[in-house]
């Protein structure tokens, strides 16, 4: 077992600890049946020959070992491209899992306030770096973007033949 160590935003690094870990500071192992499982798999590399050999972060990973192909012995380095990337797809599964919950309450008439449907979902993943105003602000904005989505017809564009012709026949 092969660990690293990545710095993400804190809120970031308690969600995959409490999903993974149920909040322990113990090394996460991430299941292959996910897709940042394979992520991870796809950006490890070798060490550069002048980095440093030991890694600080504020989420410790298990890197993953497969029978065939990269063995986390040598190919045990992310970059911090590579660290972007993760935590761009870390954040992508915290915002669809919260919205999914935000959007079940509303699918089920409003049971309980938004607020407190936050709360839940923070309380169930051990995250305390975030408050619930910024997410449910956070949800408030995704919402009214999805809304615009939906609610955008398109316009024919008239051209100047088209016009006259109208006007003529007026």
């Amino acid at each position: 077992m092969i660990t690293t160590e990545i710095n993400i935003t804190p809120f970031l690094a308690e969600y995959i600890r409490g999903k993974y870990n149920n909040g322990a500071l113990e090394p996460v192992n991430i299941p292959q049946t996910t897709d940042l499982y394979h992520v991870l798999w796809d950006l490890m590399a070798k060490r550069p020959a002048g980095s440093n050999q030991v890694d600080r972060g504020n989420l410790s990973i298990i890197l993953p070992d497969r029978r065939v192909g990269k063995d986390p012995m040598y190919y045990n380095y992310l970059a911090p491209a590579g660290v972007k990337i993760i935590e761009n797809k870390i954040r992508s599964m915290f915002n669809a899992e919260l919205h999914a919950s935000l959007l079940e309450n509303d699918q089920n008439g409003h049971e309980l306030d938004n607020i407190d449907v936050v709360h839940q979902f923070l309380c169930m993943y051990c995250i305390e770096s975030i408050s619930e105003d910024a997410l449910i602000k956070n949800y408030y904005r995704w919402r009214e973007n999805m809304r615009k989505r939906k609610a955008r017809r398109e316009y024919k564009k008239r051209l100047k033949s088209e016009k006259n012709y109208s006007d003529q026949r007026a």
